[in-house]
C-alpha cells in the first residue's frame, strides 16, 4: 500500500513510516561503500564484490539483495546488475551523481535521530563525530552542486537577466547557479560570494564549465564582511534558511546595499504557505534548520516580502516557479534614485 502522508490513519501505515528508514538506510549504505560504481556496466557476484571493497561476502549478499528487492539493483542467478538510474545517478562515474547529496543526508542522519531533544531544548544538534569536517563539507558542497545541476537547467531560462550585466550569486557555494546564468546570459559576468574554505570547490566548477574568465570567487562570510558593491542583480539562493530572522533581515539590507538604483533581487528558498504547515518539504526542512543551525528555519512568503520591504526593496512578486521540493523565487527591485 503506498504511503499518504496525509493520511496516516490505519496501524499499517503509522508501521511503514516508522520503518521507513530501513530502505534509507540501505541506499545509504551502498552510496557510502560506492557499489553502483564497482558495479559499473558488468554484473558481478557478490563474492567478486566483496573482494573489491574487502567487506564480508555473507553481509554483503543481504545487502545486495535489499536492494534488489527496492529495485536498485538486477538480481541475475548469482549477479547483480544496475538498473539504468544507478548508472545515471549513483555511479561516480556519471556526470549526473547525485550521490553526494544521499552522502549529506547520511551525515544528517544522526542528529534527526535526536529530534525530540532539540524540540525540548530549542537547541541545534550537530554531532558529527562519525565524519571529519572535510568529508563533511565536502558532501554539503558537492550535494548542494548535485541539487542545483537538477534543477538550474530548467529555472535559469525562466529568469530574463538579458539586460543585466553584473550578478552576484551570495552564499553561492560552489557557484552553480552562476555558472548556468553565465551560460544563458552571455554578456553577463558573477561574482561568487562564500566562505574562503569554499573556493577550490567552486573554482574546480568553474573550471569544469569553462567559466574560469567570466566568474570571479571572493572570500569571506556574508554577515561579517563586506560585500562587493557594483551589481545589477543579486541572487540569494538557499541562504535565508541557515539564519534567524534578524540575520536575515540584516543580509537582505546588505545585498540590496550591493545593487545599482534599479538592480534586481532574487531570492531561492523552500518557501512555506502563510499559515507555516505546508507545503510538506519546507515544513520539514524546518525542522532540518532546528537540528543544525542555533536560529535557522524556512520562512513564509509573507515573511521574505516583508524583510525585503523593510530593506526598500519594491515590486516585490512571487515567480511562477517550482522546484521539486517546493522551492520558491520572489523578486524585486532597488528604486532608481528619486
Amino acid at each position: 500500500m503506498p504511503l499518504d502522508e496525509k493520511r496516516l490513519s490505519t496501524p499499517e501505515q503509522l508501521l511503514q513510516l516508522s520503518g521507513a528508514y530501513w530502505k534509507t538506510c540501505v541506499l545509504h549504505a551502498a552510496v557510502k561503500l560506492d557499489l553502483f560504481t564497482r558495479i559499473g556496466r558488468t554484473p558481478k557476484s557478490a563474492g567478486r564484490l566483496a573482494s573489491k571493497i574487502g567487506a564480508d561476502e555473507r553481509a554483503l549478499s543481504r545487502l545486495l539483495n535489499a536492494l534488489s528487492a527496492m529495485g536498485l539493483l538486477h538480481k541475475q542467478n548469482t549477479e547483480y546488475a544496475n538498473t539504468e538510474s544507478g548508472i545515471t545517478l549513483l555511479s561516480r562515474e556519471s556526470e549526473h551523481y547525485i550521490g553526494y547529496m544521499i552522502l549529506h543526508h547520511h551525515h544528517l542522519f544522526e542528529s534527526w535521530g535526536k529530534l525530540d531533544r532539540s524540540v525540548v531544548t530549542g537547541e541545534p544538534v550537530r554531532e558529527r563525530d562519525f565524519v571529519d569536517e572535510k568529508t563533511y563539507r565536502e558532501s554539503f558542497l558537492l550535494g548542494m552542486f548535485n541539487n542545483a545541476m537538477g534543477i538550474a537547467p530548467k529555472l535559469v531560462p525562466q529568469i530574463d537577466l538579458s539586460d543585466r550585466r553584473r550578478f552576484l550569486d551570495l552564499g553561492g557555494g560552489p557557484g552553480t547557479y552562476a555558472v548556468f546564468f553565465c551560460k544563458q546570459y552571455p554578456n553577463l559576468r558573477a561574482t561568487v560570494f562564500d566562505l574562503e574554505s569554499t573556493r577550490p570547490f567552486a573554482e574546480r566548477i568553474f573550471q569544469r564549465f569553462g567559466m574560469k574568465n567570466r566568474i570571479s570567487f571572493h572570500g569571506g562570510d556574508y554577515l561579517q564582511d563586506d560585500i562587493p558593491k557594483g551589481h545589477d542583480v543579486v541572487w540569494l539562493s538557499h541562504v535565508l534558511h541557515a539564519e534567524g530572522p534578524e540575520d536575515c533581515r540584516y543580509l537582505i539590507k546588505k545585498a540590496v546595499s550591493a545593487l545599482d538604483p534599479g538592480g534586481l533581487i532574487l531570492v531561492h528558498d523552500f518557501i512555506l504557505d502563510d499559515t507555516l504547515d505546508a507545503p510538506l518539504f519546507p515544513a520539514l526542512f524546518s525542522l532540518n534548520m532546528l537540528l543544525r543551525t542555533p536560529k535557522g528555519q524556512s520562512y513564509s512568503e509573507r515573511q521574505i516580502t516583508h524583510m525585503l520591504l523593510e530593506a526598500g526593496v519594491r515590486n516585490i512578486r512571487r515567480h511562477p516557479f517550482r522546484g521539486p521540493t517546493e522551492s520558491g523565487i520572489l523578486t524585486g527591485i532597488v528604486p532608481m534614485a528619486a
